[in-house]
């Protein structure tokens, strides 16, 4: 089945995966591609709409991003954003310039021609600006569709060719009528129709991975997070017993997590699951160890290792799955020389295909995590393991400040189940991006029962986001932090004193290590 499709070229934009989400939210899909992707990859997609992100840059600036001028050739409808609008008007033959002053947050835009793509609007709405360029004069064809006390000219369309563009950025929520706007775009002017959905998902899914797997064998890293556990569900509908799992407890794991992940997948969708203890192992890797990106290596390395020989006895493996997402893809597009900052690369298990000779198989390269999330309620997965906080690769290892031992291992196990216990029972569990323990090398005094003691510190870290990209602090209520504290300092032996980390990323990361 042939999908309806939104190519998205990206100029460089902060918010292009936000535009992304909202066409997706829209019901209909899309595909993110740089702004220099060639015109016959674009055709080859066959797109019932462009969009054009904004960016950083002046469409006057010597290497400024630019897409080629085809892309209007294409008998398509248009609709720039921000940049996207000025580059619009610069490559149609319009004129662009700098604006008096640069016009940043919130701004009032005043609607001068009603077109479908403000239907539902006032004449005024409260929209999102952040540009220091401006269309100054429209290309030929085009007509005024807006304008605000800086911009002449906030929205401008062309009614034969279907061209919009908008100097304001609807894709964020500061423009409380974005959403109705993309899916006046989409529906209004497009002719989309809400017809991407998860269940539509599973469907084609099941059958390009039957197509692309054949009657070949498929192994799979299973974490116990969501992205790997959504894959193997998937997986298994598609394959059956042709996928085998492996689910390597490397002692860095958190209180009762293999056995979890072994009633889960092994009890409940009766998969081929394969456990590894490698408790030791690691440990023994890990001793005397302290720098963060070495811990990261050695656990890297050492998974690979055990990942490998695993694998090996299985037999015949053609394939290997793995639960890589859409903003991977897009952070590895950026990494290789995209025109978004590179923040942060993927994780998966790097080096296995190359040095195995697999292939790869990403049911779920297409998704954003919401979606995968959602994919995996469709999939009959249940909440408790669908709306898991994300938990990193490396695992405990970069809760522990300093030396890994068994010994502070199981300190911190303790007092991250509390931790999670009392978020679940706040009721805040769903709404935090991650909430966690941290074990630190501080000692210090206290005072339990008639005895001084002389304990550690552990830190608690709990944000807020929407991409991790980003990260606000928590502001969990008093009683709350004050019962983890208490719980924390009364059940774990080791402990005497809790901290609560208030600082937001950037400057800080969401991880300590």
């Amino acid at each position: 089945m042939k999908k309806d499709t939104v190519v998205i070229l990206d100029f460089g934009a902060q918010y292009n995966q936000l535009i992304a989400r909202r066409v997706r939210e829209s019901s209909v899909y899309c595909v993110l591609l740089p702004y220099n992707v060639s015109v016959a990859r674009v055709k080859s997609l066959r797109p019932k709409a462009i969009i054009l992100t904004g960016g950083p840059a002046s469409v006057h600036k010597k290497g400024a991003p630019k897409c080629a001028k085809e892309i209007f050739e294409l008998g398509v409808p248009v609709l720039g954003i921000c940049y996207g609008m000025q580059l619009m008007g610069h490559i149609l033959r319009g004129k662009v310039g700098p604006t008096r002053r640069r016009e940043y947050g919130h701004a009032e835009l005043i609607i001068d021609k009603k077109d479908r793509l403000f239907s539902g609007c006032g004449k005024k709405e409260n929209v999102w600006m952040s540009h220091g360029d401006q269309v100054l004069r429209l290309p030929d064809g085009f007509i005024r569709l807006a304008h605000t006390k800086n911009s002449r000219i906030a929205s401008m369309y062309h009614p034969v060719k279907k061209f919009y563009g908008v100097q304001f950025h609807p894709e964020v929520v500061h423009t409380p009528k974005g959403m109705r706007i993309f899916k006046n775009f989409l529906y209004g002017v497009c002719g989309f129709k809400p017809e991407w959905t998860m269940k539509s998902f599973i469907h084609e899914a099941v059958k390009n991975i039957r197509t692309q797997v054949g009657r070949s064998r498929v192994v799979l890293g299973l974490s116990g997070g969501v992205d790997s556990s959504v894959a193997a569900v998937l997986l298994s509908k598609a394959i059956g017993k042709r996928l085998e799992c492996i689910f390597v407890d490397n002692g860095l794991l958190r209180k009762l997590e293999r056995q979890y992940v072994a009633d889960t997948f092994k009890r409940h969708f009766h998969m081929n699951l394969h456990v590894i203890d490698a408790e030791k192992r690691f440990l023994s890797k890990l001793r005397g160890v302290t720098d963060p990106e070495r811990k990261r290596k050695i656990i890297g390395k050492e998974f690979i290792k055990v990942f490998e020989e695993k694998a090996k006895k299985l037999g015949r493996v053609e394939f290997l799955g793995q639960g890589t997402i859409y903003p991977d893809v897009i952070e590895s597009v950026s990494a290789k020389g995209g025109p978004s900052s590179t923040i942060k690369s993927h994780h998966n298990v790097g080096g296995l295909p190359k040095k195995m000779g697999l292939r790869l198989v990403e049911p779920l390269k297409d998704l954003f995590k919401d979606e995968v999330r959602k994919l995996g309620r469709e999939l009959g997965i249940g909440a408790k393991l669908i709306d898991r906080q994300p938990f990193p690769g490396p695992g405990l290892a970069v809760r522990i400040i300093g030396d890994i031992t068994k010994k502070r291992l199981d300190v911190l196990r303790e007092a991250d189940m509390i931790v999670q216990e009392e978020m679940k029972k706040y009721g805040g569990y769903k709404n935090i991006w991650q909430s966690f323990a941290v074990l630190l090398p501080v000692k210090s005094v206290g005072v339990m029962g008639d005895e001084r003691t002389y304990e550690n510190t552990c830190a608690i870290r709990a944000v807020t986001s929407l991409d991790a990209m980003t990260a606000d602090w928590a502001k969990i209520p008093y009683d709350i932090l004050g019962r983890i504290s208490n719980r924390i300092i009364n059940e774990v032996n080791g402990i005497n004193r809790v901290a609560y980390d208030i600082s937001s990323k950037p400057p800080a990361t969401i991880e300590w290590e």
